[in-house]
C-alpha cells in the first residue's frame, strides 16, 4: 500500500511510525486509519523490528477523529468507523513488540486513545491530553471508555469524559496516563533510548511478558498466574534463555538470537 498520511522508518532493531498530516493536526480519518492497519500488519511480520515508537508530525501527535469526515455520518456510518479505529488500535495493542508513544502535541480523543493502545507513554511538557467527545455530541469511539479507566481508575475517567476536560502532560503524569514528561527537544530522544533498551533484551522474552500483561489485566488473578506460570516455562524452551543465562554465570556480554 501506498503510504500518503503515515511514514515508517527503520533503524536498526526499532521503527518509528509518524501520522503525517500535519495541516489536519494529524485527525484520523478512515485513510489514515487504513494505512496505519497496514503499518502495524506489516511490523508484525518483520523479524528484525523489536521496539516501535509511534508519534505525529509537526506540532501535534493526533488532535483527535477527523471531524470534517464524522460530522455528517449516520447510525450505521458512525458505527462502521467506530469499528474501523477499534480494530486498528486493537491490533496495535496486541503487537507482539512493544510499542511506546511519543505524544509531541495534542493527543486528544482519537489521539488520546491511540497513546492508550501503546505499551508507554512517554509526553512532550507541551502535550495535552483528553477525551473532548462529549463536548461534540458523541462517545469516544475508539477504546476511550475501556482503556482510560484501566490505566487512571474510573473516577478519575469518569471525571475526565464527562467533562471533556483538556489536562497537560504534567497532570497526565500524576495521574498515570503517561510514563515520563521531558522537555520538547528531548522527545524522540528519550523515546529511541527506551526503544533501543527493550530492543536489546531477550525478544521472545518481552513478547511473552506483553501476552501476560495484557492478558492478565483482563481476568481473574488465578487464571494470570496460571498463564505466567505457562510463558515462564515456554521460555526455556528458547536459545535466547540459555545464552542469557550462561552468559551471566559466565560473567559476558549476551548475545540474543530471537529463537
Amino acid at each position: 500500500m501506498e503510504l500518503k498520511n503515515v511514514i515508517l522508518e527503520k533503524e536498526g532493531k526499532i521503527a518509528v511510525v509518524k501520522i503525517n498530516r500535519p495541516k489536519q493536526l494529524n485527525a484520523l480519518n478512515s485513510e489514515t486509519l487504513t494505512e496505519l492497519e497496514a503499518v502495524v500488519d506489516e511490523l508484525a511480520l518483520d523479524d528484525n523490528i523489536f521496539a516501535v515508537i509511534l508519534t505525529g508530525e509537526g506540532k501535534a501527535f493526533v488532535a483527535g477523529a477527523d471531524i470534517t469526515e464524522m460530522k455528517d455520518l449516520r447510525t450505521i456510518e458512525g458505527r462502521k468507523f467506530g469499528i474501523l479505529g477499534n480494530r486498528v488500535f486493537r491490533k496495535l495493542e496486541l503487537l507482539e513488540k512493544p510499542v511506546i508513544a511519543a505524544v509531541n502535541g495534542f493527543a486528544l480523543g482519537g489521539g488520546c486513545e491511540l497513546s492508550m493502545a501503546c505499551d508507554i507513554r512517554i509526553a512532550s511538557a507541551k502535550a495535552k491530553f483528553g477525551q473532548p467527545e462529549v463536548g461534540l455530541g458523541i462517545t469516544p469511539g475508539f477504546g476511550g471508555t475501556q482503556r482510560l479507566p484501566r490505566l487512571v481508575g474510573m473516577g478519575m475517567a469518569k471525571q475526565l469524559i464527562y467533562t471533556s476536560e483538556i489536562i497537560k502532560a504534567e497532570e497526565a503524569f500524576r495521574i498515570g496516563l503517561v510514563n515520563k514528561v521531558v522537555e520538547p527537544e528531548k522527545l524522540m530522544d528519550e523515546a529511541k533510548a527506551l526503544a533501543n533498551n527493550i530492543a536489546e533484551q531477550a525478544p521472545i522474552a518481552v513478547k511473552l511478558c506483553k501476552a501476560a500483561i495484557n492478558k492478565g489485566m483482563q481476568c481473574d488473578v488465578d487464571t494470570a498466574l496460571a498463564y505466567e506460570s505457562e510463558v515462564f516455562g515456554e521460555c526455556f524452551s528458547t536459545e535466547d534463555q540459555k545464552e542469557g543465562m550462561t552468559a551471566f554465570v559466565e560473567k559476558r556480554e549476551k548475545c540474543f538470537k530471537n529463537r
